[in-house]
């Protein structure tokens, strides 16, 4: 057993053991039939809502539960330890579309959408990524023309996940192509908005407990009043925001890397070949060490740069190494689990593939690995 982070309140040992128990019991359980249907059990949100776990860091007027960053971090590794998959669900609906309606909604908005969001009785999704956009948001083409008393929308997004299960979704588009990144406004569009539909839904590698699908708007027309931020620069103010994605990122790779340990540990006890536990052979012993520093290091990492959110003190190189060192060294720990795991981790059946398959998407989501150390060269002066 780890000893205590020393950092942490009492408070906050009890969500974590809280949330080690609430993980345990729901979601563990519905892991690898989930990964492997490519279905999301929606009956997560509404449990995970009467807990307050979906209003961490949301202000109380709106139904949330407060708290820190840091506390966001926990619920993120401990959710990641359960299913990568279902992790991703959650910070969808959590970071993305409900912060987006909490910085930048009405207050209507925030009663008709935010409210019932927190409660899990609605499920949002972001909707941001399309065909020639990841990394380069310049090259958003999705349109969105002023008409009349609001917005008609055109265009399609690629790989938006909870696309097939959510209520509403954050729409980026662009309202002033001749400006590029500064010309994306941010657009609340509900699931039964005329002009808009769900299309095809996308299978995946690893995180397939998370739905996925494309977007298409056909003349989608959505009032003025839903319309988030401001006009032209509603993406670019968001972006202030999604600096802690990067730390939700390093949380999900810690937490994925943590299963991964647990599962190899006690596999290094249990399997005996020539006549002793593997975990007996230095090879073996060295290699579940070093996974175990890697880990040591990546929650450190993570929740420094969480404690500087909370005290409002740049964080964005911070951000940036907790997610760039906790990612890559997710998936050198899975693949020693698999490794170490053999034939049995081979098996469909395992976790340990599971695990796999889950982490590499963390290292190019939330911006790849090149673009933190791009981020991180300019930090330091280079």
């Amino acid at each position: 057993m780890a000893a205590p982070d020393f950092y942490l309140s009492d408070r906050q040992r009890a969500l974590q053991q809280a949330l080690r128990d609430f993980v345990a019991r729901e979601i563990t359980p519905l892991a690898a039939a989930s990964d492997a249907t490519e279905h999301f059990p929606v009956e997560l949100f509404p449990r995970l809502g009467a807990l307050g776990y979906l209003g961490l860091r949301f202000p109380e007027e709106y139904g949330g539960a407060g708290g820190s960053n840091l506390d966001y971090a926990l619920l993120c590794e401990e959710l990641a330890y359960g299913s990568g998959g279902i992790a991703l669900g959650i910070y969808v609906h959590m970071a993305l579309a409900c912060s987006a309606l909490l910085a930048f909604g009405s207050d209507a908005l925030k009663q008709e959408w935010l409210v019932p969001a927190l409660r899990g009785d609605k499920i949002g999704a972001w909707g941001f990524a399309e065909a020639g956009a990841g990394s380069d948001a310049a090259s958003i083409a999705t349109r969105a023309v002023m008409s009349g008393d609001g917005y008609v929308l055109n265009g399609t997004k690629l790989f938006i996940t909870n696309a097939p299960i959510a209520d509403f979704l954050v729409v980026v588009a662009s309202t002033a192509p001749d400006q590029g990144l500064k010309g994306l406004s941010l657009f609340l569009v509900p699931r039964d908005t005329p002009g808009f539909r769900v299309g095809a839904t996308l299978s995946k590698l690893g995180v397939r407990a998370s739905e996925m699908a494309e977007l298409v708007f056909e003349d989608c027309r959505v009032p003025r009043e839903y319309l988030l931020g401001r006009e032209h620069r509603g993406f670019l103010d968001a972006l202030r925001t999604l600096t802690l994605g990067r730390i939700a990122s390093a949380a999900f790779a810690t937490g994925i890397a943590r299963a991964a340990l647990d599962a190899t540990v006690e596999h290094a006890r249990t399997r005996v070949q020539f006549g002793q536990p593997i975990g007996s052979f230095q090879a073996v012993r060295f290699g579940i060490v070093d996974m175990a520093m890697q880990i040591e290091a990546a929650r450190l990492l993570c929740h420094r740069a969480a404690m500087a959110a909370d005290r409002n003190l740049p964080h964005g190189r911070e951000a940036s190494m907790a997610k760039l060192f906790a990612t890559e060294a997710c998936t050198r720990i899975t693949e020693r689990a698999l490794h170490y795991h053999g034939a049995t981790g081979f098996m469909a059946d395992s976790p340990v593939q599971r695990w796999y398959r889950d982490c590499k998407v963390f290292e190019f989501g939330e911006g790849s690995s090149e673009l933190q150390r791009e981020m991180i060269a300019r930090e330091i002066g280079l």
